[in-house]
């Protein structure tokens, strides 16, 4: 149960963070979340669409072998992911609800990570078309990681802009932890 209370921590933690940053984004103009970086991606907005790039292949790989409660009508309605520059919104106001609903999606997944089912192979083809064996805990940990990573590179364009984002650290975050 220690390793579902962590998922169920990151998940919290990544609604809470997403929604954080989306607030500070809010307060930039259309022009400001699109405009060249000079980064690895080229917009503020294309780093958003590129975390539920990420989210949305990870959960659907996932569905598709109805792993951790997930199926393809968990994720009726939502986008299908094809490649890391997929263009999910191309407004923030468009954005925001299509997160939030991704961020319900992990949060429910979570709840399913049990050990047994963390400890279970799961095979799936990447972007690259390599075919891949993994545990499930162990891919479950590369969506968190991989949200991280690219709300590091967000965070210091919010910073580049003067912008204060707020504490990040985990233990502010989500106090309660993984408790239910």
């Amino acid at each position: 149960m220690e390793l579902q209370s962590n998922f169920r921590m990151m998940a919290r933690y990544n609604q809470r963070i997403n929604q954080q940053l989306l607030t500070v984004c809010g307060t930039l103009t259309h022009e400001q979340l699109t405009e060249d970086t000079h980064s690895f991606f080229p917009s503020i907005l294309d780093y958003w669409n590129h975390i539920l790039f990420g989210d949305l292949i990870m959960l659907q790989r996932l569905a598709a072998c109805h792993v951790a409660g997930l199926s393809t009508s968990t994720l009726e309605g939502l986008p299908v992911s094809k490649g890391i520059h997929d263009t999910f919104a191309t407004h923030l106001d468009t954005l925001v609800p299509l997160r939030q609903r991704v961020d319900r999606v992990i949060l429910e997944m979570v709840e399913n990570l049990t050990d047994d089912v963390t400890s279970q192979p799961f095979h799936y083809t990447n972007t690259e078309s390599v075919t891949l064996t993994k545990l499930v805990g162990e891919y479950c940990q590369h969506l968190f990681n991989h949200q991280t990573h690219h709300r590091g590179q967000l965070t210091c364009l919010l910073s580049l802009r003067g912008l204060d984002y707020g504490c990040m650290d985990l233990p502010i975050i989500v106090p309660e932890g993984g408790a239910l």
